[in-house]
């Protein structure tokens, strides 16, 4: 009589949860891959799928099945902890197109203007903001830079092994020097629309001290709104390009 052994399979079950663990927590935060406006079933569901795909590529490096229950359960905080520290700084990229979309809106006067936003959990921001936001999500799919995170999440394991101490003080560094990626990013988006908004408010302003009786703004504002969309729909182009060669860089550190 044949018989078969089971004794791989608590291994097996352990080595796909700690790697769940991981892949799921950064696919919740990853830019494209995780918005909010995706349903939490279909994320959950392209994370279990996408594990078992790099289950027989990664499994050799996990770390053996601990005999006790408190070092399972330490091991999967680990990788939990490692994920959304990952996703959450890749997500800081995104706050480029709100950094430039807000700059965009005070300069051509429509800042009141809100619409809800797709990476902010649908809170309202400025709908230039709401209005880069989709379009730099659309620009990950297009240029194909969805595959490129995903290598990046295969590669985390590459940097950071589950073996590792977690290391957070150079993931607050790591996440203070995103920030300011990204906000340099956001007013290289916008520095046209910030020279626009000099030199017409300073014309304006001359103008107004040559003709007091005149009401200058009043006038003037349906032209600053004109000109700002006419300037806005000419360096769409440029803007993303900053946006996107940023988030492509950004993606890279993580591939090594």
């Amino acid at each position: 009589m044949i018989t078969a052994s089971l004794d791989w399979l608590p291994g097996t079950a352990f080595a796909y949860m700690i790697l769940f663990a991981r892949i799921g927590s950064m696919l919740m935060l990853m830019p494209a891959l995780g918005e909010q406006t995706i349903p939490v079933r279909m994320r959950l569901s392209f994370a279990l799928a996408f594990t078992l795909v790099v289950y027989p590529l990664l499994s050799q490096t996990m770390p053996a099945l601990p005999t006790q229950l408190p070092g399972m359960v330490g091991l999967l905080f680990h990788e939990i902890a490692i994920g959304l520290m990952i996703g959450a700084i890749v997500r800081i990229t995104v706050m480029a197109t709100q950094v430039a979309g807000a700059i965009i809106a005070f300069q051509t006067g429509l800042s009141g203007a809100m619409a809800a936003d797709p990476t902010q959990a649908g809170a309202q921001a400025a709908v230039f903001g709401s209005f880069l936001s989709y379009l730099g999500v659309t620009l990950i799919f297009a240029t194909d830079l969805h595959h490129m995170a995903l290598a990046a999440i295969y590669d985390s394991y590459t940097l950071f092994s589950p073996s590792d101490p977690l290391m957070f003080e150079d993931a607050m560094q790591l996440a203070i020097k995103t920030v300011a990626g990204a906000f340099s990013v956001g007013l290289q988006m916008s520095a046209p629309f910030i020279v626009f908004g000099l030199v017409f408010n300073l014309g304006a302003g001359i103008l107004g001290r040559l003709m007091p009786q005149l009401q200058v703004y009043f006038i003037l504002m349906p032209a600053n709104i004109i000109v700002g969309l006419l300037l806005f729909a000419l360096l769409l182009v440029m803007m993303m390009g900053w946006y996107i060669t940023a988030f492509e860089n950004h993606l890279a550190m993580w591939r090594g």
